[in-house]
């Protein structure tokens, strides 16, 4: 009997010590990030340094860009998001050779941007101009040479200066 309370008392404390560890690199991990939280969720803090998902913006900020009148195309992506994780690696190389500026918002972090922007599912890119959104496309790209045409074909039409 005192070997089995022994054992749960080391049990608990190094499950103890394994929650403290890990709440502590997330602390780390998540002080001075782009989206000015104090904590954020894993699938977040694993993309931090990838350059696909730089270039974020916030919710307030974009609300500010929107109401200026400022013409702005936004990302909005999940990172748990499986067509997210296939589309992003297509589209920020593509918005980078057309010279398209993409700002990212990650609707895991910010869940109010659903409602506030009328996203029904990501990926969804849309471009606002004059203060109201000017175009709009849903869905991943895969290795679908199409889908490819499509989202290049909305950068150019709807994006890019003529």
């Amino acid at each position: 009997m005192k070997k089995m309370i022994i054992f749960a008392v080391i049990l608990i404390v190094l499950f103890g010590a394994l929650g403290f560890v890990v709440n502590y690199q997330n602390q780390q991990q998540s002080e001075g990030n782009p989206y000015g939280k104090d904590s954020l969720h894993s699938a977040t803090i694993d993309q931090l340094d990838d350059p696909n998902y730089q270039n974020q913006i916030l919710p307030d900020e974009l609300d500010e860009k929107i109401a200026s009148g400022e013409a702005i195309t936004v990302y909005f992506y999940d990172p748990t998001c499986p067509h997210c994780q296939q589309t992003t690696p297509e589209v920020v190389p593509m918005t980078d050779d057309l010279g398209v500026e993409l700002k990212k918002l990650n609707v895991l972090e910010f869940e109010d941007a659903w409602n506030t922007y009328q996203i029904e599912a990501t990926p969804t890119i849309v471009h606002f101009e004059d203060g109201q959104e000017a175009a709009r496309i849903r869905g991943g790209i895969g290795a679908d040479l199409e889908r490819q045409a499509e989202f290049e074909a909305f950068f150019e039409d709807n994006v890019l200066e003529e």
